[in-house]
C-alpha cells in the first residue's frame, strides 16, 4: 500500500469528497460483512457483528447522502446523529460512539485535514472507552485506540490526510491481528476481534476510494459446512430460481474457488460454498430447467456424496386449512402506568409477553437486534412518561441504553440478558407501583432464573476446555458454553445437571422454529422421567436457531 496519494487526487478532503468516502466505506464494510459475522467466538450459528455494523453505518450515511450541506464539521455532526439512532448491537453502539467522538474531534473544520482527521480520532478513542462501563481491550475499542496513536505518530512527518489515513488503517490492521493475544477467548476460538476487523475495513475502504480500487468485489469465502443449506432458502428465493440444490462432493484435485464460482454464475444465483474435511458443500438457487446442472457439472470436478434438490416454488405457496393466528394484544397504559417494553426473539414469546402485560413489543434477538431509533419508537408514543425496557439479550442491552438516555421520559433498562430474565422480571410488573420500586422487584427476579440455551455447532472449536465439533449439539449455562454433545437429550441434560435442577421446582421449555412440535413434546416427556420431581412444562417460544431455550425456577 502506497502511503503517496494519487496524482489526480488533492490531498484536500470537503464535504463532497468526505461523503464519497463514508459510502465507499459503507461499500466496502457491506461486501466484507460475512466474513465479519463468521468471526464469531461461540460456534453458534448467529454470528452478526458484520450486520450490525452495516446496518449502523448504513443508517449514519442516509443523514448525509442527499445533504447539499459542504461543511465537513457539519456533515461529521449529521452522520454521528444517524449512527446514533440506527445503532445496532453492541459494535454498533461502539461504533455509534466512535463517529459521535470523531465529530467532536473535527469540531468546526470545513475541511477534513491531516490535523482534524487525528484529532478526530483521539476523541473517537476517548468517547469509545467512556462509554463502555467496562472497556475490555483486544475488542474494538483496542484497534481505535491503536489508531488514534498511530496517527498522532505519523502527524509528526507529515499533515497529509491521505499520508495518515495510510498509516492509521495500516495501524489497524496490526492491531486487529494482535487481539487473540489480549483477549483469550479469541485466542481459543482461534478469531480476531469482529468489531475491530469491521473499523478496520470501514479504513480500508476509504483507502480503496482515494486508490481507485473496486469496492464491490466480494472476496470468496469458505464457510462451514453447517451454514451451507436451507434454512434462509423460501424468503431468499428470486423470480425464475425454482430449484434448491445441495451437493456435498470430495475434488479430485485443489479446488479452485474462483473458477467454480464463475463457472456457478452461469448456471444459477445464492451460490454458497462450504468446506469441512476435505468434504465441500454446494448451494445455489437455479430455474427448473437448470435443476440438474450443478450436479453435473461438479461430478466432473469430483466424487458426489450427496444431493439435495428442493422445489421453492412450492414452499412458497400459502399453506391452506390452518388456523388463522389471533393478532396479539398489548397492554393498553395510561398516563401514570409503568409502560413495559420488552424484546422478542419469536411470535411465541411475543404472545406470552403480551399475556403478561407488554405494552410494547419490538421483534429482536440474536441476528435481529433492533437499533436504537426502533427501541425508542416503540415506547415514544404511549401515553405515560414511565418506561421499562426488558432488553432479554446481551447484544441488545447497549442499544437499550442509548434509547433510554436520547428519551426525554423516564426510562429504567432492566439488564436482563435472557429471554427467561425477561419473562421473571415481568412476572414482578404490578400495576400501581411506582417505576423505581418495579425496576427494583425486577432486578431480584431475574436473578432468581437460571437460563439454558440449546443449539447445533456451526464450527470445530476448544472453549473453556470445551472440545466442540461441527454438527455437535452445544448447551450454555446463563451465556456460558457448558457441553457439547452428540445428542439433543444430552444437550438438554448437560445443561439441566450444570445449572442443578434438582434443587428447582419448575424447569419451562420454550421450542424453536427449527424443531417441530412432535419432537419437543418427546424430549419434555425424556425430561420429565429424568426429573420426576420436578414439574415440567413445555410452551412455543418461536426463536430461531435454537432448539431450547429453558428455565428453571
Amino acid at each position: 500500500m502506497s502511503d503517496e496519494h494519487p496524482g489526480n487526487k488533492t490531498p484536500i478532503i470537503d464535504g463532497d469528497l468526505y461523503k464519497k468516502l463514508m459510502m465507499a466505506s459503507l461499500t466496502w464494510l457491506r461486501t466484507n460483512q460475512e466474513s465479519v459475522n463468521a468471526l464469531n467466538v461461540f460456534p453458534v450459528p448467529d454470528g452478526d457483528t458484520g450486520t450490525n455494523m452495516v446496518l449502523t453505518l448504513q443508517a449514519a450515511y442516509d443523514e448525509i447522502s442527499n445533504s447539499s450541506e459542504k461543511h465537513v464539521g457539519a456533515l461529521a455532526e449529521k452522520l454521528a446523529h444517524g449512527a446514533l439512532m440506527g445503532a445496532r448491537g453492541n459494535s454498533g453502539v461502539i461504533l455509534s460512539q466512535i463517529w459521535r467522538g470523531f465529530s467532536k474531534g473535527i469540531g468546526e473544520s470545513e475541511i477534513l485535514d491531516g490535523k482534524s482527521l487525528v484529532e478526530g480520532l483521539l476523541q473517537a478513542r476517548d468517547t469509545a472507552y467512556k462509554g463502555v462501563v467496562r472497556p475490555v481491550e483486544g475488542t474494538i475499542l483496542t484497534v481505535c485506540k491503536d489508531m488514534a496513536l498511530a496517527g498522532e505518530k505519523a502527524l509528526q512527518e507529515s499533515e497529509d490526510p491521505y499520508f495518515l489515513l495510510n498509516k492509521v488503517t495500516e495501524a489497524a490492521q496490526v492491531s486487529v491481528d494482535y487481539t487473540p493475544e489480549l483477549l483469550d477467548v479469541l485466542k481459543e476460538a482461534g478469531v480476531v476481534d469482529a468489531g475491530g476487523k469491521g473499523l478496520l475495513h470501514i479504513f480500508e475502504g476509504m483507502l480503496r476510494y482515494i486508490n481507485d480500487e473496486p469496492l464491490d468485489i466480494e472476496p470468496i469465502h469458505v464457510q462451514p459446512l453447517s451454514v451451507i443449506g436451507k434454512q434462509e432458502a423460501i424468503n431468499s428465493a428470486e423470480p425464475g430460481q425454482d430449484y434448491e440444490v445441495i451437493v456435498d462432493f470430495q475434488p479430485h484435485n485443489p479446488l479452485i474457488l474462483e473458477d467454480y464460482y464463475q463457472d456457478l454464475e452461469e448456471i444459477g444465483t445464492s451460490i454458497q460454498v462450504g468446506e469441512g474435511d476435505g468434504i465441500y458443500r454446494m448451494h445455489i438457487h437455479v430455474p427448473t430447467e437448470k435443476r440438474y446442472e450443478p450436479i453435473d457439472y461438479t461430478m466432473t470436478l469430483g466424487t458426489i456424496t450427496k444431493v439435495h434438490i428442493e422445489n421453492l416454488m412450492v414452499q412458497m405457496d400459502p399453506s391452506t386449512g390452518q388456523k388463522k393466528e389471533e393478532p396479539i394484544k398489548l397492554a393498553k397504559v395510561s398516563q401514570g402506568d409503568v409502560a413495559l417494553v420488552t424484546i422478542s426473539p419469536g411470535v411465541g414469546f411475543s404472545r406470552i409477553f403480551a399475556s403478561l402485560g407488554a405494552a410494547a413489543i419490538v421483534e429482536g434477538g440474536q441476528t435481529m437486534n433492533p437499533s436504537t431509533q426502533e427501541i425508542m419508537a416503540a415506547f415514544e408514543d404511549l401515553p405515560t412518561d414511565q418506561v421499562i425496557i426488558l432488553p432479554n439479550n446481551k447484544n441488545i442491552l447497549m442499544a437499550a441504553k442509548s434509547a433510554a438516555e436520547l428519551s426525554v421520559k423516564k426510562v429504567e433498562v432492566i439488564p436482563t440478558v435472557t429471554v427467561p430474565q425477561g419473562l421473571a422480571a415481568m412476572l414482578r410488573l404490578i400495576p400501581g407501583q411506582e417505576l423505581s420500586q418495579v425496576a427494583a422487584e425486577m432486578q431480584v427476579a431475574m436473578s432468581e432464573i437460571e437460563s439454558g440455551e440449546i443449539t447445533t455447532a456451526v464450527r470445530e472449536v476448544e472453549i473453556d476446555g470445551i472440545d466442540v465439533k461441527e454438527g455437535e449439539i452445544i448447551s450454555l449455562h446463563n451465556g456460558k458454553l457448558v457441553g457439547s454433545n452428540k445428542t439433543l437429550k444430552e444437550g438438554c441434560i448437560t445443561f439441566l445437571v450444570t445449572a442443578k435442577a434438582n434443587d428447582y421446582e419448575l424447569i419451562t421449555m420454550f421450542y424453536g422454529e427449527n424443531i417441530s412440535q412432535e419432537d419437543a413434546e418427546s424430549m419434555a416427556e425424556f425430561i420429565q422421567e429424568e426429573y420426576p420431581d420436578q414439574i415440567i412444562e413445555l410452551q412455543y417460544g418461536g426463536q430461531p436457531h435454537y432448539q431450547f431455550i429453558l428455565s428453571i425456577e
